[in-house]
């Protein structure tokens, strides 16, 4: 069974989006962030090799990180990355059918959102918890408002123009997490580099 994924983004609420991660790169860089505390993982599919990658990181991780895929857009995806050992859906748009498939593989689900109609249908379909995107194209005010409908402990993750200077007006608002991805990681970056973001990213979630 896997962990509930309030209890991961209580370890950190902060997703690492992988995106242009090699599968040679993919246990290097998944071991500078997790020694930095961020242990949710997703590995985009428009990735070279994504598979591979997830399939490395969810087995030098185990039950030490939570790894999976974003940008899915496909059932047979979903069962590709279950094969591989994922655990975690994520996708960029509002596709309850994908949500279903997920969860009868025994995967968290995280599906994208913009809209209270989208929000509640992929809820009604079983997801675990809900990405606005693209964040950039709301505010911190949409969220409070829309946190306000939404059923009590729903988590809600931003994803877009998340960095170190500006998850502060959204964790007051409510923000359950942040999907990071290229204040975090950029293709080809130092293990040290990431791991060195990461540091930074949590100091900004503390002094918040």
């Amino acid at each position: 069974m896997v962990p509930a994924l309030t209890e991961w983004l209580a370890r950190s609420p902060l997703v690492a989006i992988l995106r242009g991660l090699t599968p040679e790169e993919a246990v290097p860089v998944g071991e500078a962030l997790v020694g930095a505390g961020i242990t949710v993982l997703e590995v985009p599919l428009n990735s070279p090799e994504p598979i591979e990658s997830i399939r490395r990181l969810a087995r030098h991780f185990g039950g030490g990180a939570l790894v999976g895929a974003g940008t899915v857009m496909t059932a047979a995806q979903v069962s590709e990355v279950a094969a591989a050992g994922g655990q975690l859906l994520v996708t960029p748009h509002a596709d309850p059918d994908l949500v279903r498939v997920a969860k009868t593989r025994g995967m968290l689900a995280v599906p994208g959102f913009f809209t209270p109609a989208e929000a509640f249908s992929l809820l009604a379909a079983g997801a675990d918890g809900l990405k606005l995107f693209p964040a950039e194209a709301a505010s911190p005010a949409v969220l409070r408002a829309l946190l306000a409908v939404l059923p009590k402990g729903v988590p809600v993750l931003p994803v877009g123009g998340m960095a170190a200077d500006t998850i502060g007006p959204w964790r007051a608002a409510g923000a359950a997490g942040f999907g990071i991805g290229s204040s975090l990681y950029r293709p080809g970056d130092a293990p040290a580099l990431v791991r060195d973001r990461a540091r930074a990213l949590q100091d900004a979630l503390q002094g918040g």
